[in-house]
């Protein structure tokens, strides 16, 4: 079995995680998904930045684990779930690192929502 790269950030791929001071919330179908003032946000080279937000402010009985997997050499294993009352478009439509890598550390056990799988992802404030 050949091991996985892990990659450092830096100039030629950088990525920052910082707190995320504004509220942030997720919908789908008329329901609250997630609703926090505790998000990360993760810069990551030309990507659009992501919202991560802690696991305690989702409603996780609202999501259903996934055996959908992917990995990245900068942050690690990805485990997925999906929204259930989404149906098919909805499907993995959440990601989260469980053991992020050191340099992203702080979205450790956060999770981060596909925009185009919500309805919304709305930062007010």
């Amino acid at each position: 079995m050949t091991e996985r790269p892990i990659k450092i950030p830096g100039p030629d791929h950088p990525i920052t995680v910082t707190p995320n001071s504004r509220r942030v919330t997720v919908t789908l179908g008329g329901k609250v998904i997630a609703d926090t003032r505790d998000a990360m946000t993760l810069r990551e080279a030309s990507y659009p930045p992501v919202q991560y937000i802690p696991r305690q402010d989702v409603d996780m009985a609202l999501l259903a684990r996934t055996d959908h997997a992917t990995y990245c050499p900068y942050k690690g294993e990805a485990s997925y779930f999906s929204i259930p009352l989404g149906g098919e478009r909805s499907v993995n439509a959440i990601w989260t690192y469980e053991s992020a890598y050191p340099a992203v550390a702080a979205i450790q056990d956060h999770l981060a929502f596909y925009p185009d799988r919500v309805d919304a992802i709305v930062e007010e404030g």
